[in-house]
């Protein structure tokens, strides 16, 4: 139904020249009843009278509207209204129309019984009246009372109950006049209003039974055709004038009833009907003489809507109760037309007029020419034609009386418009809008345990809230993840580990003896004990040294030489195993350990493998390749003997196996093995693949293990925990945002990452410093990416206004295929010996600053192209000579090929001071050379010297600057650090690097790889430079993620999809180094 109010302006229409009533808004579907009207007459000049009654269907796309029934009259009507009369809220029965003959008389008829096809439908009928009824009107708090005028200044009550008798307000206003206009008013219902055409007003009083107050205008040109109360205020009321000569709307408050409130003048001619819509008290209707039908705002006499009519008048115009954006207007034409208030398109108007025509004539020859008629051409009209725009301003009912709307930290914000009536009948005073904002807590239990957390952190009770943890355990699993933690606070945390896995030493030993007890008997083991004792060869007696040919008797010649090492191969050989180890450890290490190996080669036994691993100290071993059912055991053995240097890598290794099974209950052990080796990061990525991430309560489970395990990771200081890393950060944000959602503010700040520039983190960080009214951090982050540090005291630094001069390394590399200087820069070969090794890679130079005034002059950077202030070429001297090749970081410039080398100078700083202290070199001309006060360019400097400092070189600024050769002080510039939650992509990558060097057997495989490890770091510059777009950033994010997975198939998919969608330039330094470590990794399986 919206969908045709917003699309067509026009809604329906009848061919009829009638009166018009709209049911009650209760009714359903909505109809409107049609009544023959009085003293008009049609095209067919017919006398006959009906009474229609057609259905308001919107969802039908025609303009015709359905007629529901048809009852023949013999009277014609001045007046037709509906009222709802003995109807429920459901509309189940149709209420009763009341009609204003031209007799005097006041018909009821029953709507149902016409739209059933009946013939009985009249209910009652009276005529008392003297003249035609031209007014009605229905109380609208008790329906069952109609108000009807006529001549004589007839004014009657009926009660629609007692039909027979009706009452009068009072007595008869004098002179007599015709009664034009009746209405109830809408506040207070026992007063009554009727005005006639000669422009008063009186207000009745039905309790008093009497005229109270009686409004006219002054100038008595006013011609009342209308009538209205003002929906809302029960003093106002509006008054509109049918002569042309006075086409106004007054609006009167009877409190200041000598003139009026306010007079609307939009119409050009006298005005026949208004309608003041229920809805919404700033619209009114009116439609007169001028064609016009308008909506105006009473209040101000702004013109909200014109309703695009044809040149015909209309008499009659009413709101739909029902439907309050549609309005009907009855027209002079004969037509009643159905109108949207909303807008809409003109278009289908004029195209049914011009169906219209065509079907009366149609294709045939009307006229007899022998010709048919050629199609009808319409003109193609403007959008701005065919579209009528809606009201200016949106109408009441379509306004949202109450609203609410979530803010940021869990708080409901309502609102609600409140209009108070100061007494019963007045003006409402200004209305009110509520606004209230209340805090929406909606997870209590989760608020609870976070508080809980937060006590035990300040409180440093880590052990009791474990404890506490392990007995409120619903699993057995979650009761082991607390018990892991709880063994972080206490002492031997590696003893209990090993207590948990169930390998207790006093059990342990227990089931040793009574295993031996069961095998041999107590009685056989005291008889072992004591052949034992006997067996140890004494001090007195002899034996004999076999020297036969036998495998003893080689055995003891072996031993006799000091042989021992055959003296094993023979034990070996004969299987005697026992005695070659017992051989082995008198014969040194190296042969111990080479006699071990061969019994281990030999051995066949199920626990072969782990005596290997214990004896060798291979731990990674056991860790790699014991089957995952045993990881308890590994785990109990990485506990035992592994170092403590090695204990997390081996941890680690041992979850990412267990992670990467298939097994589900293996995959949440391995969250077990990261608590020993104290990875958060781990423990956050298992737990999340575990666990229900979206639910509150699951979260708050993660991040009490995560604090605890941190709490026990800053005790013990096994590794860094001011590092948060991606995944973790994102868990802690997601956490803070849950906790702010519930007015936790102070609480989501305390757990909020404070070392990441996440950009999601420093926004929300940013929010609820805001919501807490505290100041915002400001990071100010610089855009180059390195960090200045000045050098201690007494070590002298730059001076104000002085310019950096950027040094180039000892050897000839000229960074990002820059050419070598040109001639006349001679580099000295006296190199200061307090200056550090420089590094090679392109962009790490280091900056040295001249120690005197430099000429003003805007300086270059060392990558910017060159300055246009060029000088002619100088024709080349005769005498030239070449430049001595370039030994020393040091620029030396000197006034001519052939002059002096400088002398060396003393490497220890030199004060700054006024005068120079160093020898000035002489020119060729024996005059003494001004370093500092003779500029480029004066005389006394030949062309050849001031040539090159114009074309500039590499690494040296471009102006009219000399250097001299001095031992300066340098102001240390390191590099900046990389943001930390980029820091893991370095760590990633380089570790990756390692682990594919150390398996490598191919020399040319390592070379790839070092020259990767170095060409990485155009990575590592930009992202301390933050250059790189979030795609890219992302994009390298889940390549380490699968790094750390060690599934590089789908890092170099996530690789190529990377390279295949961001800017070349942005990715060529180094995503094809990357994607050779990510080939070399998957190849050599690391």
């Amino acid at each position: 139904m919206w969908n045709v109010l917003f699309t067509r302006m026009k809604l329906k229409e009848v061919d009829r020249t009638a009166m018009q009533a709209w049911s009650p808004a209760q009714n359903h579907p909505i109809y409107l009843a049609t009544g023959t009207s009085a003293q008009q007459l049609d095209a067919t000049f017919s006398t006959s009278a009906s009474l229609e009654i057609f259905e308001l269907d919107l969802s039908d796309p025609s303009l015709d509207m359905k007629s529901c029934a048809t009852f023949s009259s013999s009277h014609r009507y001045h007046k037709l209204i509906w009222g709802p009369h003995k109807m429920d809220s459901k509309g189940n029965v149709s209420g009763v129309l009341i009609a204003g003959g031209e007799n005097g008389n006041i018909i009821l008829y029953d709507p149902s019984k016409i739209i059933a096809g009946d013939k009985e439908v009249v209910i009652a009928q009276n005529d008392k009246h003297t003249g035609p009824v031209r007014a009605l009107d229905v109380n609208i708090f008790q329906t069952n009372l109609v108000a009807s005028g006529a001549n004589e200044s007839e004014i009657y009550i009926w009660d629609l109950n007692n039909f027979a008798t009706p009452m009068t307000p009072g007595a008869k206003t004098q002179p007599p006049e015709d009664i034009s206009c009746i209405a109830w008013n809408r506040q207070v219902q026992h007063i009554l209003a009727s005005a006639s055409p000669s422009g008063r007003a009186t207000v009745w009083d039905l309790r008093k039974n009497e005229p109270i107050i009686k409004v006219s205008d002054h100038n008595n040109r006013m011609h009342c055709s209308g009538l209205a109360w003002h929906p809302d205020v029960a003093t106002q009321m509006v008054l509109a004038s049918e002569d042309d000569r006075l086409p106004v709307i007054q609006m009167w408050d009877l409190r200041f009833a000598t003139s009026p409130l306010r007079v609307l003048e939009n119409h050009a001619r006298g005005i026949l009907a208004i309608a003041w819509s229920m809805a919404d008290p700033e619209l009114l209707l009116s439609c007169g003489k001028d064609a016009k039908i308008l909506c105006s705002n009473p209040n101000t006499g702004e013109v909200l809507y014109e309703l695009p009519t044809s040149t015909q008048w209309c008499f009659d115009i009413q709101w739909c109760p029902r439907n309050p954006a549609v309005l009907s207007a009855a027209s002079f034409d004969g037509r009643i037309s159905v109108y949207s208030i909303m807008g809409g398109s003109t278009d289908g108007l004029r195209q049914k007029q011009v169906d219209k025509l065509s079907s009366s004539f149609g294709n045939l020859d009307p006229f007899g020419t022998g010709q048919p008629l050629p199609p009808l051409q319409i003109p193609q009209q403007t959008a701005q034609h065919s579209i009528v725009l809606p009201l200016k301003k949106p109408p009441k009912w379509i306004r949202r009386p109450v609203g609410a709307s979530f803010s940021f930290g869990g708080k409901l914000v309502t609102f609600e418009n409140v209009r108070m009536l100061s007494q019963q009948g007045a003006e409402p005073q200004q209305q009110h809008h509520h606004v209230v904002i209340s805090q929406v807590v909606t997870e209590k239990e989760f608020l609870s345990r976070s508080d809980q957390l937060q006590q035990v952190v300040q409180s440093q009770g880590f052990v009791s809230y474990c404890q506490k943890k392990i007995e409120a355990s619903q699993t057995e699993f979650e009761k082991n993840v607390w018990s892991f933690l709880k063994v972080n606070f206490e002492d031997d945390s590696r003893g209990k580990y090993l207590e948990l896995l169930g390998y207790r030493k006093e059990d342990l030993g227990k089931k040793i003896a009574l295993a031996l007890n069961k095998m041999d008997g107590p009685d056989v083991r005291i008889k072992e004990e004591k052949q034992e004792s006997e067996f140890l060869p004494s001090a007195g007696g002899t034996f004999n040294i076999s020297v036969s040919g036998d495998i003893d008797g080689l055995i003891t010649q072996a031993l006799l030489m000091g042989n021992f090492e055959s003296a094993v191969d023979l034990c070996l050989h004969d299987n005697r195993m026992a005695d070659a180890i017992i051989l082995a450890i008198a014969g040194g290490q190296e042969l111990l350990a080479r006699t071990q190996k061969k019994y281990f080669a030999k051995s066949q036994s199920k626990i072969t493998r782990l005596i290997t691993a214990v004896v060798m100290k291979n731990w990674k071993e056991i860790v790699e390749s014991c089957d995952l059912n045993n990881w308890r055991e590994a785990l109990a053995a990485i506990l035992t003997y592994a170092k403590p240097d090695e204990f997390s890598a081996l941890c680690d290794l041992l979850g990412t196996r267990l992670e990467s099974e298939g097994d589900s209950l293996l995959q949440t052990q391995a969250c077990l093995c990261y608590i020993c080796a104290g990875n958060v990061e781990k423990l956050v990525a298992c737990w999340t693949k575990a666990q229900d991430g979206s639910n509150p309560l699951s979260l708050q489970d993660l991040i009490e293990k995560v604090v605890i395990l941190r709490k026990a990771v800053q005790l013990t200081q096994t590794m860094d925990t001011s590092t948060v890393g991606v995944l973790l950060a994102e868990k802690m944000s997601q956490y803070a945002s849950l906790l702010a959602a519930q007015g936790s503010i102070a609480a989501a700040l305390a757990f909020l990452p404070e070392n990441t520039n996440q950009a999601n983190i420093v926004q929300l960080r940013d929010r609820l410093c805001r919501a807490q009214g505290e100041p915002v951090p400001r990071h100010e982050t610089p855009k180059i990416p390195y960090e200045r540090h000045q050098l201690p005291k007494g070590r002298p630094g730059p001076t104000a206004g002085h310019t950096q001069m950027p040094r180039v390394p000892a050897q000839q590399y000229y960074p990002h295929g820059e050419n070598p200087p040109p001639p006349g820069f001679i580099m000295h070969g006296n190199v200061n010996p307090n200056t550090a090794q420089l590094p090679t890679s392109p962009g790490h130079m280091h900056t040295q600053v001249p120690p005197y005034p430099q000429p003003q002059r805007p300086q270059n950077g060392w990558n910017d192209p060159p300055a246009l202030n060029r000088v002619p070429k100088k024709k080349m001297p005769e005498n030239f000579m070449p430049p001595v090749p370039i030994t020393s970081p040091i620029m030396n410039p000197l006034g001519d090929p052939q002059s002096q080398m400088l002398q060396q100078q003393p490497s220890a700083p030199v004060p700054l001071s006024n005068q120079a202290s160093f020898s000035r070199p002489h020119l060729s001309g024996g005059q003494p050379f001004h370093g500092i006060q003779q500029p480029l360019g004066q005389p006394g400097i030949p062309p050849s010297f001031s040539k090159p400092n114009i074309e500039g070189a590499p690494g040296a600024p471009i102006g009219n600057t000399i250097q001299h050769v001095q031992s300066l002080p340098t102001e240390k510039i390191t590099k900046k650090p990389i943001p930390n939650e980029h820091l893991i992509l370095k760590t990633t990558f380089e570790d990756l690097i390692q682990r594919c060097l150390s398996s490598a057997t191919d020399p040319q495989t390592k070379r790839k790889l070092d020259d990767a490890s170095k060409r990485l770091e155009f990575l590592y510059d930009k992202l301390r430079e933050q250059t790189l777009s979030p795609t890219i950033i992302n994009g390298l994010h889940n390549i380490a993620r699968s790094i750390e997975t060690r599934n590089y198939a789908e890092g170099l998919t996530i690789h190529t999809h990377i390279v295949s969608t961001s800017n070349f330039s942005e990715t060529s330094a180094f995503m094809p180094v990357l994607k050779v470590v990510l080939t070399q990794a998957n190849k050599l399986g690391v």
